[in-house]
Protein backbone atom coordinates (compact mmCIF):
# COMPACT_ATOMS: atom_id res chain seq x y z
CA UNK A 1 0.00 0.00 0.00
CA UNK A 2 1.56 3.35 -0.61
CA UNK A 3 1.91 6.55 1.94
CA UNK A 4 -0.74 8.30 0.27
CA UNK A 5 -3.39 5.40 0.54
CA UNK A 6 -2.22 4.77 4.14
CA UNK A 7 -3.35 8.23 4.92
CA UNK A 8 -6.32 7.97 3.49
CA UNK A 9 -7.16 5.21 5.44
CA UNK A 10 -6.15 6.60 8.54
CA UNK A 11 -8.28 9.89 8.09
CA UNK A 12 -11.46 7.49 8.16
CA UNK A 13 -13.71 8.15 11.14
CA UNK A 14 -13.45 5.57 14.17
CA UNK A 15 -16.19 2.66 13.83
CA UNK A 16 -17.15 4.26 17.40
CA UNK A 17 -18.73 7.34 15.81
CA UNK A 18 -22.44 6.34 15.54
CA UNK A 19 -24.68 9.35 13.32
CA UNK A 20 -27.52 7.01 12.83
CA UNK A 21 -29.67 9.65 14.92
CA UNK A 22 -28.38 12.49 13.04
CA UNK A 23 -30.64 14.40 10.74
CA UNK A 24 -28.82 15.87 8.07
CA UNK A 25 -29.69 19.58 7.22
CA UNK A 26 -31.03 19.96 10.77
CA UNK A 27 -30.22 23.62 11.15
CA UNK A 28 -29.57 24.54 7.82
CA UNK A 29 -32.36 27.10 7.11
CA UNK A 30 -32.02 28.77 10.27
CA UNK A 31 -28.33 29.44 9.61
CA UNK A 32 -29.05 30.81 6.23
CA UNK A 33 -31.81 33.09 7.56
CA UNK A 34 -28.91 34.02 10.74
CA UNK A 35 -25.39 34.16 9.06
CA UNK A 36 -23.81 36.37 6.92
CA UNK A 37 -20.36 36.24 6.78
CA UNK A 38 -18.40 39.12 4.98
CA UNK A 39 -14.73 38.71 4.04
CA UNK A 40 -13.09 41.88 4.38
CA UNK A 41 -9.92 43.17 2.35
CA UNK A 42 -6.32 42.96 4.00
CA UNK A 43 -6.37 46.88 4.51
CA UNK A 44 -10.14 46.96 5.88
CA UNK A 45 -9.41 44.15 8.08
CA UNK A 46 -6.54 46.24 9.91
CA UNK A 47 -8.77 49.35 10.74
CA UNK A 48 -11.56 47.03 11.69
CA UNK A 49 -10.54 44.63 13.87
CA UNK A 50 -13.93 43.36 15.16
CA UNK A 51 -17.74 42.71 14.49
CA UNK A 52 -18.74 45.71 16.59
CA UNK A 53 -16.41 48.14 14.96
CA UNK A 54 -17.85 47.07 11.43
CA UNK A 55 -21.52 47.15 12.87
CA UNK A 56 -20.72 50.90 14.39
CA UNK A 57 -19.40 52.29 11.08
CA UNK A 58 -21.36 50.55 8.74
CA UNK A 59 -24.94 52.06 11.16
CA UNK A 60 -22.92 55.85 11.16
CA UNK A 61 -22.79 55.10 7.13
CA UNK A 62 -26.47 54.11 6.87
CA UNK A 63 -27.60 57.11 9.07
CA UNK A 64 -25.65 59.38 7.15
CA UNK A 65 -27.02 58.31 3.59
CA UNK A 66 -30.74 58.35 4.97
CA UNK A 67 -30.02 62.01 5.84
CA UNK A 68 -28.76 63.13 2.62
CA UNK A 69 -31.51 64.07 0.43
CA UNK A 70 -30.72 63.76 -3.91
Amino acid sequence: MSQKSEETVNDEMKPEYDFSGGVRGKYYEAYTQSSNVVILDPDVAEIFRDSASVNEALRLLAKIAKSVTV
